[in-house]
């Protein structure tokens, strides 16, 4: 959660402290904000990534934005299904419900079926990554890091 108050947050991991400080920036694409991990002797936690790397994980995001969009455009159902409508909710006016569903055109099935064997390829190439076997401690700040390596700095 952001604080207003300049307040640091702290979080005990291993054998120091990591201090996290909110940015307070949300940008389009995250609806959260931002974290950025200091350390208390003021060194940035940085990675070398090789090319090949970075390159998979933009590929991977950018697949997983088009696919989210693509499934927005899709029938609630894959398979032909009858519309329901719901009861009215406690403590609100609120009816859930869905129009009845065409279903999948073989087209559309073919094209889901393409975008999850690129994800899952990308996911694979991103996590057997020879460049993991090369580190020696904190992998999952290094993964963590990877995912935002894309992002411009911030000033």
């Amino acid at each position: 959660m952001c604080r207003d108050d300049g307040v640091r947050v702290w979080a005990e991991e291993g054998p120091f402290q990591t201090r996290w400080r909110p940015l307070c920036t949300v940008s389009a694409r995250h609806s959260h904000p931002k974290f950025e991990q200091t350390y208390p002797w003021g060194v940035p936690k940085t990675f070398p990534f090789p090319q090949g790397l970075l390159d998979a994980q933009v590929a991977l995001h950018e697949t997983r934005a088009a696919y989210e969009k693509y499934a927005k455009t899709l029938p609630w159902s894959a398979e032909p299904m009858p519309g329901w409508e719901g009861d009215k909710q406690l403590h609100s006016n609120y009816i859930s419900s869905k129009p009845d569903s065409p279903g999948y055109t073989e087209e559309q099935a073919t094209e889901v079926r393409r975008f999850q064997d690129e994800l899952r390829r990308l996911s694979a190439e991103v996590m057997t990554h020879p460049y993991w076997s090369t580190l020696s401690g904190d992998v999952v700040a290094a993964r963590m890091a990877l995912k935002h390596a894309h992002e411009p700095a911030e000033a």
